[in-house]
């Protein structure tokens, strides 16, 4: 049986025990010891949930070969997790195994990219089938696969959103938006908001807003970020600005029917397009909830107001729904239509092929054209295997009962969450919706100063040690990012919530003990 967070804040002498070496859990009917913890702390006797799976002997490199090969012959750039990083073996739907056979729930889903489960039986059975018969002949030929997948995509498109160009990436599929935009409108200035990601190449950089994603070289020219409409860090914000089932802890006189915070926001909004862009401009991005940045939701309604300016401007408006698409919000299938808009191009990634590169614009037939002014060409697009694996994660979705499932299972674990933030001091901010959370740490929640990257790390490190994986994210890499593939059950969840819990308790334990 899982104890819930709340059965533990009550009954803990019960469920903690002295210094020993811990079992943190069994895996496989086997148990799995785990390094000596330390002193003075808790033991946590929850068990991690049951899982049938049996995963198959590692046979690979040793583990410090794979660390040697990993620095002399992998870019320095390409940073681990953790001080000593995992050596994922196999994974299964929620969980991934190790080189040693540990099991760890994953609330990382690779970075917000595994949307039905690790090799999701129904989307293996796919790509294998597709590979049999046909890995790859480009674009340039019929297929049936792209033709297929197109059609069933865009039948979950409102409006006139129907033509789809399939990519590789993110960043790629944003790239191309941005091309488009530039085209249709002929004009050149794009505006994003601070605290956004938007990909990584030259091109993209320039709006991507995060400044530890910048290098001091040129890159995407005419790009212009605006004020982050954040409630929870920024100068406005207050009680029920949020489309969440938990809101901040700021206080605010608004009605329902107003919200002050957003009217601010819009009117810093305005003063970039008065002042920063010319009387025309091509586009304005935006991610419905902001991934990298923490899941940085904007006040309601002011997604919708800074498209009708944008428009009034002659831009189009980019949907960035790389990580919010494909039902992980919970309540729709696209992020954007929480914010009751419909955008002009809208691009999706990660999610799209549970893992497989993956990606696509999809637009207008009038937006479309506009590409065609000169040749472009994508060798890897539409390619037979990945048609069929977005094809099968869609059936998934569908058949799983995916989408409820996030509503369902991210309500409960951001309302768990939100007792935490009430019992610990440093946790400021409890916010997103669905499968798509944030819990950013403060020093206090007064000042909301970012919690030092020592303590942040200390934290995340007790959570994967008590077989938990979540990401970190925010300018300050102040916000921890629960992202899980959304097959994830109440069960896991509040195994989850009773590791968090004892991983803040023992931060506790250190912060008391330097004092």
């Amino acid at each position: 049986m899982v104890c819930s967070a709340r059965l533990l804040l009550a009954r803990w002498p019960r469920f903690w025990a002295g210094n020993k070496p811990r079992v943190a859990r069994t895996v496989l009917g086997r148990e799995v010891h785990q390094h000596q913890k330390p002193k003075n702390s808790f033991c946590l006797q929850t068990k991690m949930p049951p899982c049938a799976f049996l995963p198959e002997k590692y046979e690979s490199y040793p583990y410090e070969q794979i660390r040697k090969i990993r620095r002399e012959n992998v870019f320095p750039s390409l940073h681990t997790y953790y001080k000593r990083p995992l050596l994922i073996h196999q994974g299964h739907m929620q969980w991934l195994f190790d080189s040693e056979g540990r099991r760890y729930l994953d609330l990382f889903a690779g970075i917000s990219t595994v949307s039905v489960g690790h090799c999701h039986p129904k989307v293996t059975a796919a790509a294998q089938k597709q590979l049999g018969r046909l890995g790859h002949t480009s674009n340039i030929y019929l297929h049936p696969g792209i033709q297929e997948y197109a059609e069933k995509l865009a039948a979950l498109l409102p409006g006139s959103l129907k033509v789809i160009y399939l990519t590789n990436s993110g960043t790629e599929a944003n790239d191309l938006a941005v091309l488009i935009a530039r085209l249709f409108t002929h004009s050149d200035d794009i505006i994003c908001l601070r605290g956004s990601y938007h990909g990584g190449s030259a091109y993209i950089m320039g709006i991507t807003a995060i400044g530890m994603y910048k290098h001091g070289v040129a890159n995407g020219a005419n790009c212009h970020s605006t004020m982050l409409p954040d409630v929870f860090r920024g100068p406005w914000g207050g009680s029920h600005c949020r489309d969440s089932p938990v809101q901040t802890i700021r206080k605010c006189s608004c009605s329902s029917a107003t919200c002050h915070a957003k009217d601010r926001y819009i009117e810093q909004f305005k003063d970039t397009l008065q002042t920063c862009v010319p009387n025309k401009i091509a586009a304005f991005i935006a991610e419905p909830i902001q991934g990298v940045n923490g899941a940085v939701q904007f006040p309601k309604g002011f997604l919708k107001e800074a498209y009708q300016l944008v428009r009034e401007r002659g831009g189009v408006c980019i949907a960035d729904e790389v990580q919010t698409g494909f039902a992980r919000t919970g309540s729709h299938f696209w992020g954007f239509q929480g914010h009751d808009v419909i955008p002009d191009i809208v691009t999706m990634a990660k999610g799209i092929g549970n893992g497989f590169p993956m990606a696509a614009v999809v637009t207008t037939a009038e937006i479309a054209r506009a590409l065609t002014e000169s040749l472009h060409f994508n060798t890897f697009g539409g390619n037979p295997v990945a048609c069929v694996v977005g094809s099968a994660v869609l059936d998934a979705i569908a058949e799983d009962g995916l989408q409820k499932n996030s509503e369902d299972v991210g309500t409960h674990l951001l309302l768990e969450f939100a007792k935490l933030r009430d019992k610990f001091e440093i946790i400021g901010d409890v916010r997103g919706k669905g499968l798509m959370i944030g819990i950013e740490m403060v020093k206090n929640k007064e000042t909301r100063q970012p919690l030092p990257a020592e303590e942040m790390n200390q934290i995340w490190e007790d959570c994967k040690d008590m077989g938990v994986l979540i990401g970190k994210g925010g300018m300050y890499l102040q916000t921890f990012r629960i992202k899980p593939p959304m097959c994830i059950t109440k069960e896991d969840a509040d195994f989850a919530v009773a590791v968090f819990h004892e991983a803040l308790i023992r931060h506790m334990e250190r912060t008391t003990a330097e004092k």
